[in-house]
């Protein structure tokens, strides 16, 4: 069994820095290690860097080990790259919302997310709870890739003993609803025979973006899981608005997002 890598983007921010700290309460759960990622456009940049983050780590009263890199890139390419390479199983990565590291917000997030095949964990401002992620989100299309994500969000659950909340669009033609019925039936079924508390929920399709947000802070909910379509669907329900719609959502709810893979449900990366 490999020990779980997860990587955390640094630009010395104070959203960088709760990045790692939902790192480290999640590293803290499943054993991991952290590799500390900070880019620079010139080499002449990176001993500034260096002792930058050595100064971060030093600072952090942690067991975890937390291992400091520097490369020279651009953060669209290299920290995909740099996950692939270390085999990581997620990344933690810091946004402004709207004011962010090289302007990473909305689709230029997004952009960063398309470029890997590692899932992340998109945070704000909102720290972690001391018992983790109790409440998780998870909006559920018609989709075919978006089953996917009920695997990685399965494994959080069950780390942290979370409760899983499904929303699901209230569709108005009858072949769609017989679909979406079946859907959340599929979803009941995935989270109770893992022992995981299930909730299902039916919103309306016309702003259903804002309904997942307005459905996350009814129950005060600690991440929302989405899948990285970055395309319109069948349906037109999930955009790439929607998703930068969830990732830079006002009450910065952290959100879990995974791009699709050629499987039936995806692997997990906290399985095994």
């Amino acid at each position: 069994m490999k020990n779980k890598v997860f990587i955390v983007p640094h630009d010395f921010t104070s959203v960088a820095e709760n990045a790692l700290e939902h790192a480290l309460s999640t590293a803290k759960i499943v054993s991991a290690k952290i590799f500390l990622l900070h880019v620079v456009s010139k080499e002449k940049e990176i001993l500034d860097a260096e002792n930058k983050l050595k100064d971060l780590i030093n600072a952090n009263d942690t067991t975890i080990e937390i291992v400091p890199v520097v490369r020279v890139g651009n953060i669209f390419e290299d920290i995909g790259e740099f996950a692939s390479e270390h085999h990581a199983d997620l990344i933690f990565m810091g946004t402004h919302g709207r004011h962010g590291w090289q302007h990473i917000t909305g689709s230029r997030a997004l952009k960063v997310i398309t470029h890997s095949t590692v899932p992340f964990i998109v945070v704000q401002e909102k720290a972690i709870k001391i018992t983790g992620y109790d409440d998780i989100v998870v909006p559920l299309d018609l989709n075919k890739e978006t089953k996917q994500k009920l695997a990685y969000v399965a494994n959080i659950a069950n780390y942290f003993k979370s409760k899983v909340h499904v929303i699901t669009p209230d569709e108005s033609d009858e072949y769609l609803k017989k679909q979406v019925e079946a859907n959340i039936r599929f979803a009941q079924r995935f989270f109770e025979e893992r022992n995981i508390q299930v909730t299902t929920k039916v919103a309306p399709v016309s702003g259903f973006d804002k309904e997942v947000v307005k459905h996350a802070v009814s129950i005060d909910a600690d991440l929302i899981a989405i899948m990285n379509l970055n395309r319109n669907n069948l349906l037109g329900v999930i955009t790439a608005n929607y998703e930068s719609y969830i990732l830079t959502n006002d009450a910065q709810i952290p959100t879990l997002i995974v791009n699709p893979i050629e499987s039936a449900y995806g692997s997990s990366f906290m399985a095994g």
